[in-house]
């Protein structure tokens, strides 16, 4: 991996979110990034860490389906102590943050009906990154998680230069299937086998869709979760809405393993 300072890394579980412990000293450095995509405004959230010398893989995180907020942004600290130059892009515009379900299905469907217009609030947000002086510009992959998942797949399936994406509970199905030499990304999916949203037949679907178009993909399904198994604060939500969300220690802290290893295999 270039340039990155080994660690030995030990998990912990500090409350309900997994976090971090690295062997090496770690200094943070975090700051907002505004940017405009078609005159709007949009705010990411930029983490690496100062202590690694000299560029650096560089890693974009879409959000869930309510919108840029505080759990993006851990995931983002949480990569950057892994040397990564991490980036919580916003897909939605500054300030828009859901609070009810209704609205964050609201602000989802107005993104994800207008292809062009996603892939272009997400390359924009690529773009920054790459010209982060910290980053390697050839060097880049993308995680996604809800809705975040669905992007970062739908980026894949359009030909975006990424090294990888990786989708956490993320919706598997579309109308505009992956075609074979256009993907350039590897992918990978994790999914809770208990998750309504996603039935076994999505998952079947995209399989055979990723092998027909030739991809290098790898679908990991945990049974028994469902739908946001790694956000803490998904039993809750789950429970306030009467939706079919419940966080699973042991499904995130697996597909956090595994993302890590996936990420090192991209990047060695």
């Amino acid at each position: 991996m270039n340039n990155l300072i080994p660690r030995l890394i030990r998990w912990t579980l500090t409350g309900s979110l997994l976090s971090v412990c690295a062997t090496a000293h770690a200094e943070l450095q975090t700051r907002e990034i505004d940017y405009q995509v078609g005159g709007e405004t949009f705010t990411g959230y930029l983490a690496y860490d100062s202590e690694v010398s000299g560029p650096r893989p560089g890693v974009l995180i879409v959000h869930e389906w309510w919108g840029h907020g505080e759990y993006v942004r851990q995931r983002a600290d949480m990569l950057a102590r892994l040397g990564y130059a991490a980036f919580a892009l916003d897909m939605y515009g500054s300030d828009k943050y859901a609070d009810h379900p209704s609205q964050a299905n609201e602000f989802m469907q107005a993104v994800m009906s207008d292809r062009e217009a996603a892939k272009a609030r997400f390359t924009e947000a690529l773009s920054v990154l790459r010209e982060q002086p910290m980053v390697a510009p050839d060097d880049i992959a993308a995680l996604g998680y809800c809705f975040g998942g669905a992007v970062v797949l739908n980026m894949a399936r359009a030909g975006v230069d990424l090294d990888g994406v990786v989708s956490y509970h993320g919706m598997l199905a579309t109308d505009s299937p992956a075609q074979p030499g256009e993907v350039k990304a590897a992918v990978r999916v994790f999914n809770g086998e208990a998750d309504p949203m996603v039935p076994a037949e999505q998952v079947a679907d995209f399989e055979a869709e990723m092998t027909r178009a030739n991809v290098d993909y790898e679908v990991v399904n945990y049974p028994g979760a469902k739908h946001g198994f790694t956000n803490p604060e998904a039993s809750e939500l789950g429970r306030r809405f009467e939706l079919p969300l419940a966080y699973d220690a042991s499904a995130d802290a697996d597909s956090w393993h595994k993302t890590q290893q996936f990420l090192e295999a991209l990047f060695r």
